[in-house]
């Protein structure tokens, strides 16, 4: 697919990146695809594992009673 390039060829494409997106992103560029990448690969193992995922414990709070909800209705006036 890319046995065909030459180095003038690297050469004008580089200068292409250069020219539409500067100097000072494009190092950017690549830490963030370098990062997506590594997140990818990453999630891809986690999906393939044999593991199945462990859900974190779930903290369960017994219910409290209010003062409403006691059974007897209670009066607005006397």
């Amino acid at each position: 697919m890319f046995g065909d390039l030459s180095f003038s060829h690297i050469l004008i494409l580089l200068l292409v990146l250069v020219l539409v997106f500067g100097a000072k992103r494009i190092p950017e560029i690549g830490s963030s695809l370098g990062q997506g990448i590594k997140e990818f690969k990453r999630s891809f193992r986690d999906v393939t594992s044999d593991d199945p995922p462990t859900a974190p414990p779930r903290s369960v709070q017994p219910p409290t009673s209010s003062p409403l909800s006691s059974g007897d209705p209670k009066r607005l006036s006397d």
